[in-house]
């Protein structure tokens, strides 16, 4: 047909041949529409999502790639998210060094606010039962190991830079605003065979083909029920409280050492993090009757309780959990009848930044596989941790790497990234470490979840040895800090 309008082009006027043509292949289109492929579509615009898709972008082994994001939220509003310096979001995170020199690799990490990060050098913790403590800190490290334990920011922070490094490098069709109705198979076409590509359909009849359809979409992970993996595990029955609070100083380290503190108490640990200044962020797991109470005090109660919960014994905490307010006053009388090393605590929390309270439910999830054909999941949507350890963002980052390592491989030897043989190295380096990490956090958390009985005595004396033993201390921290030999 095209031939012919080019023969007739001598005897017809060039505006009824171009009005001829587009009719040609408006015909054509309405026939056979033809199906928007990519090589790699990820579900999830948050940290793990994100920084697979930068991660591909600023590879030249994957930039060639065609990749597309999916999210729900705007993510306009995320990368222009700032706050004023004495203002903190109450959702931080840990990161590793291990993280940290993969956000530097891709390109992310000059993108965020590097005023809004605080490396910590010092981590103290305690049972809150016995007074049994380990100080973990790089005193007597090697001196190329580094002295910073971790970096605290804001999620927000995190995200808002992987999404300027990835504005900068281009090349992402991003749907946002975008909700995900259904996520189906393809068909077989006279020149395509789709049937066992995944498609996600959005709204107003959008469809995106994906050779690899990455779910980083949460714990309630749609892309993981497509696939047909099971996620197992269990809820703790506990919340995690979190708030941004502000204490008389700097801490007991100056500006130079910051130190972080996590005291153990039978209803759940809790933890106090440094952020720049004299602001930290709190974490604390407890019952969710206690959570309720938690955050309906005034802020001074609130402040009171937190104060306690460093301070006090495990019976005077439970006392105050059952009062409906007049916590400050309280906490004052018993702290005048309390010995208390106040450098083996945090400083006094003098103020809660308002509207920061908030809580989360808290589960451990593991789903049975990370890979499907066509399909990988990261981050939340493979598995949910007990935040006791701080390590649920940096097993997302963790994921990412290898993923991201396994589709550079699968293309530098000509293979479809998108097949169970060509993901197969990373389900094979991530699900044990994974696993063995959700046990320890796990068995950590039970562990210290009595009050009394022969476990108390036999786990202070454990965390004594592991702290009198500077070897295995050391040890420990490097793998908290993803640093040393890989023991999975």
């Amino acid at each position: 047909m095209e031939a012919l309008l080019r023969r007739r082009a001598a005897y017809v006027c060039q505006s009824c041949v171009r009005s001829a043509r587009q009719q040609l292949w408006r015909s054509y289109s309405s026939v056979s529409p033809r199906p928007d492929i990519y090589d790699v579509v990820c579900v999830g615009g948050g940290p793990a999502g994100l920084s697979l898709l930068t991660a591909l972008r600023a590879n030249p082994n994957t930039s060639h790639l065609r990749v597309a994001l999916v999210e729900a939220q705007d993510l306009s509003k995320i990368k222009s998210w700032s706050l004023p310096p004495n203002k903190f979001s109450n959702r931080c995170s840990s990161l590793t060094p291990s993280s940290v020199k993969f956000l530097e690799q891709i390109g992310a990490w000059e993108h965020m606010a590097r005023n809004r990060v605080q490396p910590y050098q010092e981590m103290q913790v305690w049972d809150g039962v016995s007074g049994a403590r380990i100080e973990f800190d790089w005193a007597g490290a090697a001196p190329n190991t580094g002295t910073t334990i971790a970096y605290m920011t804001e999620n927000l922070n995190l995200t808002s830079g992987l999404l300027k490094r990835l504005e900068e490098l281009g090349g992402v069709a991003t749907f946002d605003n975008a909700r995900v109705e259904n996520i189906t198979y393809g068909e077989e076409t006279e020149k395509l065979d789709l049937r066992e590509w995944p498609v996600v359909q959005l709204s107003g009849d959008k469809q995106l083909f994906a050779r690899l359809l990455v779910g980083a979409d949460g714990a309630n992970s749609p892309v993981r029920s497509f696939a047909g993996i099971e996620a197992k595990g269990w809820d703790y029955n506990r919340h995690g409280v979190v708030a941004t609070v502000e204490l008389e100083g700097e801490g007991w380290g100056g500006e130079f050492t910051k130190i972080a503190y996590q005291r153990f108490l039978p209803t759940g640990p809790v933890a106090m993090l440094p952020m720049p200044g004299n602001y930290s962020t709190l974490v604390w797991s407890t019952t969710p009757s206690n959570a309720a109470l938690l955050k309906s005090l005034s802020p001074k109660d609130f402040t009171a309780m937190v104060n306690a919960a460093f301070r006090l014994s495990t019976v005077d905490l439970e006392y105050m959990h059952t009062q409906s307010s007049g916590q400050d006053e309280e906490y004052s009388w018993r702290m005048e009848h309390t010995p208390v090393d106040h450098r083996a605590v945090p400083q006094v929390v003098t103020a809660v930044q308002e509207g920061t309270v908030a809580s989360f439910p808290l589960k451990l999830r593991h789903a049975d596989t990370y890979v499907a054909e066509r399909v990988a999941l990261v981050g939340d949507a493979a598995h949910t941790i007990h935040p006791l350890a701080g390590q649920g963002l940096n097993q997302g980052q963790g994921d990412v790497q290898s993923l991201a390592k396994t589709i550079e491989y699968a293309v530098i030897h000509g293979q479809d990234i998108g097949v169970g043989m060509s993901l197969e190295s990373y389900v094979s380096e991530r699900y044990a470490a994974n696993h063995v990490l959700l046990g320890v956090c796990d068995k950590l958390h039970k562990l210290y979840s009595f009050g009394s009985g022969p476990l108390v005595p036999l786990r202070s004396l454990g965390l004594s040895a592991v702290n009198a033993f500077g070897p295995l201390k050391t040890f420990v921290m490097n793998q908290a800090a993803g640093n040393g030999i890989k023991v999975f």
